[in-house]
């Protein structure tokens, strides 16, 4: 019997690639709807911008992929889909509420908090890999969703948590 041939940090990194790019293209349908049901000019924008920097990133993704020789290929995971339909209840359960707006920031953070793991383990991974231009690449966006989470804490902070509490 052939010993089954043992998976590298080659293999993981791939395999996270593949991960992080299924959920930039579900995160991508979710914020079209996100910016449809917000209820603040404010909220709207900035789903709305998201959108556009997440078309990007997708893009910086499909470079990491030529790098490898590959195409561009997603593998379906649970832990976004299962963060995204937490958002989808909040839409449904929350429309017309004034807290509607704080509960979306609130989804949309927990998407971004998972994409900073993802891509600061991808980062690392590359870094270890010595792949130079993907750790740029991947920094990059690393770098965008940081940026976002704290765009989405002030949000929260300055007005949609308040308007939530005082409904």
């Amino acid at each position: 019997m052939a010993k089954k041939q043992e998976k590298t940090l080659e293999d993981l990194f791939e395999d996270g690639l593949k991960d992080v790019y299924f959920a930039e293209k579900k995160i991508l349908q979710a914020l079209k709807k996100m910016a449809k049901a917000a209820e603040s000019e404010e909220s709207v924008t900035a789903f709305e911008n998201h959108y556009a920097e997440t078309e990007i990133q997708i893009d910086r993704l499909e470079q990491v992929f030529e790098l490898l020789e590959q195409k561009p290929k997603g593998k379906n995971c649970p832990a976004i889909l299962g963060i995204i339909e937490e958002g989808e209840e909040i839409m449904k359960e929350y429309k017309g509420s004034s807290a509607l707006d704080a509960g979306l920031i609130a989804a949309a953070q927990a998407v971004e908090h998972y994409e900073i793991t993802r891509y600061g383990a991808l980062k690392a991974w590359a870094k270890e890999l010595g792949m130079k231009e993907a750790v740029k690449l991947l920094d990059e966006t690393l770098s965008e969703e940081i940026k976002t989470d704290k765009l989405l804490t002030t949000m929260a902070e300055g007005q949609a948590n308040q308007r939530a509490e005082a409904a």
